[in-house]
């Protein structure tokens, strides 16, 4: 328990210190899509007790069957919310992202599938600064589900920018929306 205590507090204070100022300030995104988290990455959840990887139990004691196949394991995580939002010029995780990470992971702990985490930005910006940012949206949501237990092996990131937008349109709305992480699952582990 120590240890995870530890390596959260390790990820939370990696990912505050590479946190930058963002240009402009909105209080939760457009429609409360995204929002600019608390205290850097606004990461303060722990995982529920016994969901560690490997664990087989939920926070309820209960034991959990694995999903079967990685398309099962992607409708369940459609299913919670494959999908986290960002506020502008930031890769802080808000209350709203940690909640959709939490259901996340507890679906990637029940399960053997590799998945891979793609940042996305709005089109504001130039295209290095948007894929770097994009980026730090992805390693900020496997840094987050790497801490709550999955392993880190199992996760890969990649950064699309500007270049593939979930909505067409130069305004807000369309913008908070493009202003996304998204989990998606690419397979089984080797063992499965």
């Amino acid at each position: 328990m120590l240890r995870k205590c530890a390596m959260l507090a390790a990820v939370v204070l990696a990912v505050a210190a590479c946190e930058t100022a963002p240009d402009e300030t909105s209080a939760a995104g457009a429609g409360g899509l995204g929002g600019g988290g608390v205290g850097g990455s606004g990461m303060s959840a722990m995982p529920p007790v016994g969901s560690g990887a490997g664990s087989s139990y939920g926070s309820t004691g209960v034991q959990r069957a694995p999903l079967g196949n990685p398309a099962e394991a992607q409708r369940e995580l459609a299913g919670v919310g494959d999908v986290v939002f960002f506020a502008f010029d930031s890769f802080a995780l808000d209350g709203l992202a940690q909640s959709t990470l939490d259901r996340q992971a507890a679906v990637l702990l029940k399960s053997s599938v590799n998945v891979i985490i793609e940042g996305h930005t709005d089109e504001r910006g130039t295209r290095e600064y948007n894929l770097a940012l994009g980026d730090r949206r992805a390693t900020a949501v496997k840094d987050y589900l790497v801490a709550y237990g999955v392993s880190a092996s199992r996760i890969r990131t990649i950064s699309y920018g500007e270049e593939r937008p979930a909505a067409i349109g130069s305004n807000e709305t369309a913008w908070a929306k493009n202003r996304r992480a998204v989990t998606v699952v690419v397979g089984g582990t080797a063992g499965s």
